[in-house]
């Protein structure tokens, strides 16, 4: 008889339970969101061809980059200090510095438990804005921010 394995080695995990925290706001309603994407790392080459060999170039190594963290959710009180750091950041006209936090992203299991955890480090908006309204759907109105950082790590 095989043994029972714990829900954190199941496989594959779902993708639906998952919790967003950021280092002000830890665990309010600033924390829902409807979709998370933009996890992911590439690393960019250089080509470098080889001189008399004109067969092939060699392919090096040059830095890694990362797409921007993309949060989706409803749209927002005023009120929210999720909002009230987008405004800060996005229309303060750069009189104030920019105070960027950590952000937590965690994949959950049925218990609640995070089962998968990325931290991404120095992250502040670089976008916010509202999805388009129609008046033929009946759709709640939902606010997308892109998030910009500097590194991230799986913790879990």
């Amino acid at each position: 008889m095989a043994p029972e394995s714990s829900s954190a080695d199941e496989y594959p995990l779902p993708a639906f339970y998952f919790k967003v925290s950021f280092a002000a706001t830890s665990d309010s309603e600033d924390t829902s969101f409807q979709e998370v994407s933009g996890i992911g790392s590439e690393m960019e080459t250089e080509d470098l061809a080889e001189g008399g060999e004109n067969r092939f170039s060699h392919r090096l190594p040059k830095s890694i980059k990362h797409p921007k963290l993309v949060l989706k959710r409803g749209i927002a009180t005023m009120d929210s200090a999720l909002v009230m750091w987008c405004k800060d950041v996005l229309e303060g006209a750069f009189i104030n510095p920019i105070e960027p936090m950590e952000v937590e992203v965690s994949l959950m299991n049925e218990e609640g438990e995070p089962t998968r955890v990325w931290s991404f480090i120095n992250a502040f908006p670089v976008n916010w804005d509202v999805e388009g309204f129609n008046s033929t759907k009946n759709e709640i109105a939902i606010e997308k921010i892109e998030l910009s950082y500097s590194y991230f790590d799986r913790v879990v």
